[in-house]
């Protein structure tokens, strides 16, 4: 991946708020920058589409009844470990 687009937004912290940005919860100067970013660069937009099907699926797949919080933080952190050994 490279370390960043022309605008300076830096890949990890692009792939670090990807569920933010999937979800809507980011205000309109960050969905710019990110939106720009992974039109740019397209082992972040690999990712991204990635996380999309995950997403896809697991509301597919458990529709029925939402997740338990404490399952879902388990699995943020997890998420985040995984990433930042990715990283290293």
């Amino acid at each position: 991946m490279s370390p960043t687009d022309p605008h300076g937004t830096d890949c990890h912290e692009v792939l670090g708020r990807v569920y933010e940005y999937l979800d809507g919860e980011l205000g309109e100067p960050d969905v710019e920058r990110i939106r720009f970013h992974l039109d740019c660069c397209a082992p972040c937009l690999a990712q991204y589409e990635l996380d999309t099907a995950l997403k896809a699926l697991l509301r597919r797949s458990c529709a029925c009844e939402p997740a338990p919080l404490e399952l879902r933080a388990r699995i943020m952190f997890r998420i985040t470990e995984v990433r930042a050994e990715l990283d290293e």
